[in-house]
């Protein structure tokens, strides 16, 4: 299992990586329409429909973010969108949460189905937003969602239940605790100084979204720090409450040793929007 997972990982980051530096956006652009392509068809799956509707709506997906790039949306602003998609996602996930895996059985499957697809399409647009503002404000974003993810896991494992006793979710995700979203929120915290010193050092023409943050007060970069980071757990939360839903232990098997595209991407899904909504404010 973990050879897969390292082979799997070199040959995505082979694949992103290059597509990220390349001058041109739209190199970027094109590898995470494929990659909310296949979440598309993840999520249909995963809401029981069939091959044919599966593949449709990984195909609409795409389509959703060719037409977002072809009519010009990628460089407008677009704060009104980036407050009602944070809106949606904070209320509507904070709900969701609090209802537990039964009251996402109880929505019927078509509204199941459009909140997917237009979360997906929400978080190209997002992301590709995020690249035209720079490889540091992009990366600063992922960054903080995968360093969270690490420190979450270690701290999570050596201290878990020593300082809570209460699981964080334990009728959705048993394995998380508390003290690993608290060690998410420290290692980001710890990111967010050391990125900020690294720019001022290197004198970066584009900011990060720490930096940005940090230019209103560094108040407001610690809030908006334990603000995403707190979303990066959401947003893994949801995931493993439609799978626990569905009766499925991973979205696909389409990443050997990761399992699915939506496993790789469900903390990103909020984040990358709520991160765009912070830029626009």
């Amino acid at each position: 299992m973990l050879k897969q997972r390292v082979i799997t990982a070199i040959l995505l980051l082979a694949i992103l990586l290059p597509a990220v530096f390349y001058p041109n956006p739209l190199a970027f652009q094109v590898v995470a329409l494929l990659l909310i392509g296949a979440g598309g068809w993840e999520w249909a799956r995963l809401n029981q429909y069939g091959d044919v509707w599966a593949w449709g709506t990984g195909l609409l997906c795409a389509a959703l973010c060719c037409l977002f790039l072809g009519s010009g949306l990628v460089s407008l602003p677009l704060r009104e969108l980036w407050l009602a998609v944070g809106a949606v996602w904070v209320l509507g996930g904070s709900w969701l949460l609090f209802r537990g895996v039964g009251t996402w059985r109880t929505i019927p499957r078509p509204v199941r189905w459009c909140v997917g697809v237009s979360a997906l399409c929400a978080a190209w647009l997002a992301v590709a937003q995020a690249r035209s503002l720079g490889n540091n404000f992009l990366f600063s974003v992922l960054v903080l969602v995968w360093v969270a993810d690490v420190f979450a896991y270690f701290s999570g494992r050596l201290l878990g239940g020593r300082l809570f006793k209460r699981k964080l979710a334990p009728s959705i995700s048993p394995g998380k605790t508390w003290e690993g979203v608290a060690g998410g929120a420290v290692g980001v915290l710890i990111c967010a100084f050391a990125w900020q010193w690294v720019e001022r050092f290197l004198g970066s023409t584009t900011s990060s979204i720490y930096r940005q943050m940090s230019d209103i007060s560094p108040v407001m970069a610690v809030l908006a720090v334990v603000f995403l980071v707190a979303w990066s757990v959401v947003g893994d939360l949801l995931e493993s409450l439609i799978k626990r839903s569905a009766g499925a232990k991973d979205s696909s098997h389409l990443l050997p040793g990761h399992g699915g595209v939506l496993d790789r991407l469900d903390a990103l899904l909020p984040v990358i929007p709520l991160a765009m909504m912070l830029h626009t404010l």
